[in-house]
C-alpha cells in the first residue's frame, strides 16, 4: 500500500506531543508571532498524573506565557510543608512556603494537569493541535526530514524546518538525537486524586510522610474540592500492584496495606478510598549522560520527559517543563525573527543550541538532586532514618525552595 505523504513548509515548527512541555513551546512561540504545529498521539488533551506541585519557578514560565493568574485563580496556594514521620506520627520539620527568596517570596500550588493543560491549548490558534499523530521514526531523505506516523502516513519537513520533541519519557526524538534511554529507579509511584463535591475541608499546606517503612506518601489540596495524592516506594518480590491494568480498587488497597503499622492520619487514608488512582514505575535519565548529550542537532532538539526524566522527588518534572518552553520559545523564536534568506538555517541552529547550552546543567542538576532525595528520603537503613527524622529533614526540605528559586527568563 502506497504511504501518504504531506509536507510542510520550511518555515513550518513541528512540535511532538501535546503535554505541558509541547504546549508551552507552542504558547511560547505564537506569543512571539511565530506559528508551529503539534503532533499529539492521543485524541485529545491527556491528564495523566491527575495533578503536580506547581513551584515558583514554574509560575514566573507561566506568567511569561500569559496565563499565569488563570491557574492562580483556580488552586489554592500552600500555606506550609509538614514532614511528618509515618512510624512516630510526629512532626519533624515544619517550614513556611511562602517565605522570601533571592527573586522575591515563594509560591507553591497543586496544579491539576488538565486545567493546565487546557489554558495552555486555549490561547493557540486553531489548528494549531493535531491529534491522534503519533511519531514512530524520523528518517531522513537527502535535504528533508520524514516522520513517520502510526496511520502509515509521512509528513514530510524540509531541513530547514525545526522538529521539537516534547513526546516523553520514550521519545523518538530523543532517540533520533542519540540521548540514553532512561533508567529504572528501582522505584514506583502511585498517585491519586479524590474529589469532594462539598469540600474536603484540609488546610492549604502540603504534608509529607516519611520513615522506616520504607516508602515515602505526600498529599495536598489542588483547591476546595479536590486533594492530590503520591505513593512511592521501592519494590521487592511480589511486592507491588499488578502493573497498569490493575484495577484502582486493588492499587487503593495495596497502598493502604502498606501503611499497617504505621501512624498514618486516618483524614489521609480516608483520601485515598475516595480517590482515582495510577501506578507507574519510576524511571530517570542518568544526569552524567546528558553533559556531553546532543541535547539539539542541526534544526531537531528535546524538552520536558524528552529531555530529562527524573524521580518525583522535588516536584519539578513539570515545573521544568515549562522552563524548558519559554526558554526555547525565546531562543528559537530570536533565531527566526532575525530573518531569512541563506543565513536562516545557520540562526535556527544557532538559537537550539542556545537552548540546549541553557537547559543542559539545569536539568543536570534536578535530576541529581531529585534522585538523591529519593534515595535519603525513603532509605530503610536504620541510621539514616535516624539522620533524617532528626537532623536532614529541614536541610531536604529547604533544598525544594532553593531548586525552586530559578528564574527561566521572558520570551
Amino acid at each position: 500500500m502506497q504511504r501518504k505523504e504531506e509536507t510542510a513548509g520550511a518555515e513550518d515548527i513541528v512540535i511532538v506531543g501535546a503535554g505541558i512541555a509541547g504546549l508551552a513551546t507552542a504558547l511560547g512561540l505564537h506569543r512571539k508571532g511565530v506559528r508551529s504545529l503539534v503532533l499529539e498521539s492521543s485524541p485529545a488533551l491527556r491528564s495523566s498524573g491527575f495533578a503536580f506541585t506547581t513551584w515558583k519557578n514554574a509560575f514566573r514560565a507561566l506568567d511569561a506565557l500569559g496565563v499565569g493568574d488563570r491557574i492562580r485563580n483556580q488552586h489554592l496556594q500552600a500555606q506550609a510543608l509538614h514532614v511528618i514521620s509515618s512510624s512516630t506520627g510526629k512532626t519533624v520539620q515544619e517550614m513556611d512556603l511562602t517565605v522570601k527568596g533571592k527573586r522575591g517570596p515563594h509560591e507553591v500550588r497543586c496544579v491539576r494537569r488538565d486545567l493546565l493543560l487546557e489554558a495552555l491549548a486555549e490561547d493557540l490558534p486553531p489548528d494549531t493541535i493535531r491529534y491522534s499523530s503519533k511519531i514512530v521514526s524520523i528518517e531522513e531523505d537527502g535535504s528533508v526530514k520524514l516522520l513517520q506516523l502510526a496511520d502509515g502516513s509521512v509528513l514530510r519537513a524540509k531541513v530547514e524546518g525545526v522538529l521539537i520533541g516534547c513526546d516523553g519519557i520514550n521519545s523518538v526524538a530523543a532517540k533520533w538525537l542519540g540521548l540514553a534511554k532512561p533508567s529504572s529507579s528501582g522505584r514506583s509511584a502511585v498517585r491519586g486524586l479524590a474529589h469532594y463535591p462539598d469540600g474536603h475541608g484540609f488546610q492549604p499546606n502540603f504534608l509529607q510522610f516519611v520513615g522506616q517503612y520504607g516508602f515515602r506518601f505526600g498529599m495536598m489540596p489542588c483547591n476546595e474540592n479536590d486533594m492530590y495524592w503520591f505513593f512511592t516506594w521501592s519494590p521487592s518480590g511480589n511486592d507491588k500492584p499488578g502493573g497498569a491494568d490493575e484495577s484502582a480498587a486493588a492499587m487503593k488497597q495495596f497502598v493502604l496495606s502498606k501503611f499497617r503499622g504505621s501512624n498514618m492520619p486516618a483524614e489521609a487514608l480516608a483520601v485515598i478510598e475516595r480517590s482515582d488512582v495510577l501506578a507507574s514505575p519510576l524511571r530517570f535519565r542518568s544526569p552524567l549522560s546528558l553533559v556531553a548529550a546532543n541535547i539539539s542537532k542541526s534544526t531537531v532538539c528535546v524538552a520536558g520527559d524528552a529531555l530529562h526524566p527524573m524521580t518525583p522527588d522535588l516536584g519539578q518534572g513539570g515545573c521544568s517543563a515549562l522552563e524548558d518552553g519559554v526558554t526555547l520559545a525565546r531562543c528559537l523564536g530570536e533565531a527566526i525573527l532575525g530573518g531569512g534568506g541563506a543565513e536562516n538555517q545557520k540562526r535556527i541552529e544557532a538559537g537550539l543550541r542556545k537552548y540546549a547550552g541553557i537547559r543542559r546543567w539545569r536539568s543536570v542538576e534536578l535530576i541529581a538532586t531529585a534522585y538523591v532525595l529519593g534515595f535519603v528520603q525513603q532509605s530503610r537503613n536504620a541510621v539514616l532514618s535516624f539522620l533524617r527524622d532528626r537532623f536532614l529533614s529541614g536541610v531536604l526540605a529547604r533544598r525544594l525552595l532553593k531548586m525552586a528559586d530559578y528564574d527561566c527568563g521572558t520570551l
